[in-house]
């Protein structure tokens, strides 16, 4: 099983009660309603233990979900009337459905959703996201901002951390005080009800493909699509602005039209020139666009969006932005860690 190990600390010092990562021997209802009774009491007196066994806790229920999975999830229908004119539909996060999010995607590849957190919540995780960064450093250690999460053995996470650093992020999960205060700002959107609906079945995170990111401005983006390296899944992308950018910080370069397919192999992200004349011309007519994201607004969009990331060394400040990859138990990527919503 695994651990969280703390940076800067001795041997003995990341050893932590034998009840934070043991198994839970209760049935997966009893799991959930014991996650539920952790989160209600965390959420009324916040506590770095009880945060890093809820972490614990909602991977062991991941994984039950995904090995109990079934077959005959659906995705929720289209609702492609209610639906805004073409070209980067966007509407209020009072009016979301997961039909409209749907047909956003099958239309458009994605949807914009304005305000679907408060502000000035987006603007306080961002502050978060900054110290996590910080602690990863070394330059302002706190506890709970940076503690490595082992899950599972079978689960390889260390590899993937160098990428994630490089790309400006921190696995979300390297802090579970930081994971608690994410699944608070989603619950205050609706975001289980909603993905899960969306998808058709209870929704997971994982591990691996949910960061906390600090974007620089010297650190360009490459196009892609997620699909090309995940493989055959049920996913659905939240990406969620905590800070305005676009203009004046890293935003996202879109090509919103639908694509059936991996225009992009992984192979080929490397090659600059080819995935921009790639991007051009899935785009087509369509054009590429650079929408401007206020803290708190929002992006959905599957496994087949094409997209990068839009830095110039120019702008001035960085962009923080949460981006957390939903997936379902009955098409969950075989080596990804799940977390339970």
């Amino acid at each position: 099983m695994g651990f969280f190990k703390r940076r800067g600390t001795s041997a003995a010092a990341l050893e932590r009660r034998p009840d934070l990562r043991d198994d839970y021997p209760g049935s997966t209802d009893e799991l959930f309603a014991e996650i539920d009774r952790l989160t209600a009491a965390n959420r009324a007196a916040p506590d770095r233990e009880t945060e890093r066994r809820l972490l614990w806790l909602r991977h062991y229920a991941g994984v039950r979900r995904v090995n109990a999975h079934g077959n005959g999830a659906g995705y929720a229908a289209p609702e492609g009337g209610a639906l805004p004119a073409p070209r980067l539909p966007e509407i209020a996060a009072a009016d979301v459905t997961p039909g409209l999010v749907r047909a956003g995607i099958l239309r458009d590849g994605c949807l914009l959703v304005r305000g679907l957190v408060d502000r000035d919540a987006a603007l306080r995780f961002a502050g978060q996201i900054d110290r996590a960064f910080a602690a990863r450093a070394g330059e302002a250690p706190a506890e709970g901002y940076y503690e490595e999460f082992d899950p599972e053995t079978a689960f390889a996470v260390a590899a993937v951390r160098p990428w994630i650093r490089d790309g400006g992020g921190v696995l979300a999960t390297d802090s579970a005080m930081l994971t608690f205060e994410m699944l608070e700002l989603f619950r205050s959107a609706g975001m289980r009800e909603l993905v899960g609906a969306y998808l058709g079945e209870a929704p997971l995170l994982s591990v691996h493909k949910t960061t906390l990111r600090k974007a620089d401005p010297a650190v360009g983006g490459a196009w892609h699509q997620d699909g090309a390296f995940m493989g055959d899944v049920r996913a659905l992308n939240l990406w969620l602005s905590l800070s305005r950018c676009g203009d004046e910080a890293p935003g996202l370069d879109l090509v919103p039209r639908r694509l059936d397919h991996v225009v992009i192999e992984h192979g080929a992200m490397l090659d600059v020139e080819l995935t921009r004349e790639r991007a051009r011309a899935a785009a087509g007519d369509v054009g590429i666009v650079r929408p401007i994201f206020e803290p708190g607004d929002a992006l959905f969009f599957d496994e087949l969006f094409l997209h990068q990331t839009a830095s110039d060394p120019s702008m001035p400040k960085p962009r923080f932005a949460i981006e957390s990859w939903f997936f379902g138990a009955s098409a969950f990527p075989a080596d990804y860690a799940p977390v339970a919503v």
